[in-house]
Parts: C-alpha cells; structure tokens; sequence
C-alpha cells in the first residue's frame, strides 16, 4: 500500500512528436502529484519550440529541470538529494544547466540559488511561458527566475508533449490552484487561486486525443469540484459576471457530461475533489455516463471534528458520511479512495479513534496515508504547535496503514468470480506473458495475454486476488473497442 504519494518520480522519455531538426536534448523528472506530471508536459512542449528533445539519459543533457512538489518536508530533501546527482554530472559536463520547476521553486523562491548554487534558473507553477527568456538569460551567463502567481494563467492555448506516454492514458488540466486554504497545505501559496480552463479548449484536447488512439483520460485539479468557466476569471469572481455570463457558466458536473458525451468510447476518470465541494449533480452525472470511472478520490485527512476544524476542512464528519451514502445510494458500487494525515497538531488518541472508526464505515479501497509534515508559511506552521511525538506519529500512521490494507483486501475480495472491465496499459512487470490494466474503480488487474493487444478493453474473469490486484482470465473484448 503506497503511503507517500510525492515520493513519485519519472524522467521524461522521448518526445512521440520529436522534431529531427531539434539539436539540444532536455532531461525532465518530475515529483509529486499528477498535475506537475501534467506541467512536466507543457514545459516540454513549450521546449519543443526552442529547439529541445527530451532525453532519458541525464548524461548527455544541455538543460536538466526538476518539477518539485512541496507537500512535505522528506518530498522537498528528495529533491534536494537529486540536485546532488545532477551536480556530479554536471562536474563532467559543465555546459549543463540546472532548472528547478513547480512547488518548490516558488515557495523558495531566489533563495533556491543561495541554498543549491548548481541551479542555475528557478520558474514557478504559472511562468512556463517564460521558459525561453530565462534560459536565454541563463546562456548569457546570468542566473534566472520567475515565480510570480497567476490570475489567468491556464496552459489551455499549450498542446501537451506527451511524456513517458503508453499511448493510451493521458492527463488533461481543468483548473489550476485552490482557494480552501487549509492549514497544513501550501498549494495556495505556490500555485495560486483557484481559476478554469476554456470549455471548448479541454474538450479540443481530448478530440485530438481520441484522434490519436487514446482511450482514457483523467481530468486534473487541485479540486476538480471547484472548476466553473463563465468566460474567464477567478471563481471567487463569479458574483460580479453578467447574467448570460452566469447564465451560460459552466460548471464540473456540466463539463464531465460534456466530456463523456463528446467521447463516449473514452473511459473519463477526475481528480482531486473535496468533500465540501462535491454535489449530488456531479455523482448523479457519474451514474448517468458509462464512460465516466466509477472512482472518486475523496480525501478525508482526519475523522475527527475537532481536528477538521483546525485543519480548516469546511467540512464536518457527520456531512462526510452523508456524501459517502450518496455516493453508494447512487453509485452502489463506487471505489472511494482517502488522503489521510497522522500527527495533526493537537490530535490526541480520541482524535485518532475517531479517524479509525471512520475509516471502518468507509471501507476506503484504497488511500494515500502520511503523517503530519509541517510546512512553512502555512497557518498551522504559523499558529499551531507541531506538538504529536514523532514515535507517536509514526504508531498511529501505522495503524491506520494496517486498518486500510485490510480494507483494501476486503474491497478486492468482493471483484472475486466476477467480469470485470480492464483496459490494458502495459505489460505486466512480473511477467512478460501477462498484461497489466486497470478497471473501471481503478483497481490493477492482470491476466494472460492471449490475442489481446495494449489499448484494448477486455472482459476479464477474476480468479484469484492479492490485497491490490485483481488476478484472471481474458474472456473477449468489451464493446468499448
């Protein structure tokens, strides 16, 4: 059960759409959550227009950037621990520079070039653009940065360079930033308020997308719920639109259909929601559209009142659990997923009964599960002492580690003898005569490869099951394909 959802990494392979005529080479990773995996891809493609490949070789790189995510301190020392890989490369190649990208760079700002003197540019969340000046800066000789926050900035005018891509599943950004301003979070502060991507911009992204043979597509936000486009503009500026403009606003429940509708063979997945945000509307949509996943990723971070209170989740418990049964009521077989922090300031063992006995009436199929990190310039850094024992800390995260792997097991279990939908992504990593693929509730599944090929949708009878991953047999092809 993965318990450290930052500590994802990935080094950008080559571009699908490589111009021969490009003679420098870019080596990009990226950490953290998907939207900086999405960024990564609008940085390469920005790129792609100065003269840059994306390689997998850190060797034989002219510009190496990181995309960094600031969610907690051990995600940030991860990074820092790259940079030192970077800078004994650069020992042997000189001419390398050193960008550092997203969360990170913009919480630190200028104070990233004192701290790591091998970096050599430092460019927020919503200053991609400014890519070419900067490093036309940097090759003069002079370091460069650009991490001032947005107020339109969408990337929706970009067409993503797809990295690492199985051509088949591809990320596509809806909204940028978040205004809920929770204590332990920095999102607010490194990404900006909360504002939506033009309707026919995303829906013209997921065409070309279909065109080009992919079959799934997840559409990304800090909180997806959030997304309202009535023509432009910061949604805590939507009081002051016209009428038509209010009138004709489009909201996420209205987006989702629309995307399901404009690609009915294409499987649609979302994340991230918050609970305060998220309508009947949007699961009633869900129910109404095949193509829509039936998976919500619906971060909790605690179960305990008290402590939702002091983390500024606008939310109570006893209203989680009444989305939870309207989820189920609706969606009778929805796979819900958790975030869920250990440690808050102040959290005491009733606190963290009171996250287990919450976990217990979920039955979470699966969670991202940490323990409190405290993060600079955040209220509760601010006001709220980090006063939970670290041995204390690390006890409760493993219990509800250990409550959720049980849950999962269970979750699992009850695919047992049933057909399932699976579409194939790859090949299985334990085994080169098995494919790998994931179901409509985002569970992993494996069975033999038979006469199916990457891409397809397969009707597969589960056999067998670990606690994570479905185990069967390829009965026939679904009539998605």
């Amino acid at each position: 059960m993965k318990n450290m959802i930052d500590e994802k990494k990935q080094g950008a392979s080559l571009i699908l759409e490589s111009d021969t005529n490009n003679s420098k080479k870019l080596f990009i990773e990226s950490y953290g959550c998907a939207m900086n995996f999405s960024d990564s891809e609008i940085v390469a493609s920005i790129l792609s227009k100065q003269g840059f490949n994306t390689t997998q070789h850190l060797e034989e790189a002219d510009l190496v950037l990181v995309n960094t995510c600031s969610i907690r301190d051990k995600a940030e020392q991860t990074v820092r621990k790259r940079l030192e890989k970077y800078n004994a490369v650069k020992r042997i190649n000189p001419k390398m520079k050193v960008g550092v990208l997203g969360c990170m760079a913009e919480r630190l700002k200028s104070k990233f070039l004192e701290e790591e003197k091998i970096v050599d540019l430092v460019v927020g969340p919503d200053a991609y653009k400014d890519l070419p000046n900067l490093i036309a800066e940097v090759e003069d000789g002079r370091n460069a940065v650009n991490v001032i926050l947005s107020k339109e900035e969408t990337y929706g005018d970009i067409s993503p360079v797809r990295l690492n891509s199985n051509g088949i599943t591809a990320f596509v950004s809806i909204t940028r930033g978040c205004d809920n301003m929770c204590t332990f979070c920095v999102v607010p502060f490194t990404r900006g308020r909360e504002r939506s991507r033009d309707v026919q911009s995303i829906l013209k992204e997921i065409d070309d997308l279909a065109s080009k043979g992919y079959k799934e597509i997840t559409l990304l936000g800090q909180n997806v719920d959030s997304y309202l486009w009535y023509g432009g503009g910061l949604k805590k500026d939507f009081e002051k639109a016209s009428e038509i403009q209010k009138a004709t606003a489009v909201n996420f429940s209205k987006l989702l259909a629309l995307c399901a509708k404009a690609q009915p063979k294409m499987r649609i997945r979302f994340s991230t929601s918050n609970p305060q945000d998220m309508s009947l509307d949007v699961i009633e949509t869900m129910a109404k559209y095949d193509n829509i996943c039936n998976h919500i990723h619906l971060p909790v971070q605690s179960g305990s009142d008290r402590v939702l209170k002091a983390m500024n989740r606008l939310h109570t418990r006893k209203e989680y659990f009444t989305l939870i049964d309207n989820i189920r009521r609706i969606i009778p077989e929805c796979a819900i997923s958790q975030d869920m922090i250990a440690g808050f300031p102040t959290e005491t063992e009733k606190d963290h009964k009171d996250t287990m006995s919450l976990m217990e009436y979920v039955k979470y199929n699966f969670g991202y599960m940490f323990t409190y990190s405290e993060r600079p310039g955040t209220l509760a850094e601010r006001k709220l002492e980090d006063d939970v024992p670290e041995t204390i800390k690390k006890q409760r995260l493993s219990e509800i580690i250990e409550l959720q792997l049980k849950h999962s097991e269970y979750r699992t279990k009850q695919h047992l003898n049933k057909t399932v939908e699976v579409l194939i992504e790859r090949e299985s990593k334990k085994s080169n005569l098995h494919w790998s693929g994931r179901t409509q509730h985002n569970i992993v599944a494996v069975f033999p490869k038979g006469e199916f090929k990457i891409g397809d949708f397969v009707n597969v009878k589960v056999t067998d099951c670990t606690k994570a991953t479905l185990i069967g047999e390829g009965v026939s092809k679904s009539k998605n394909n």
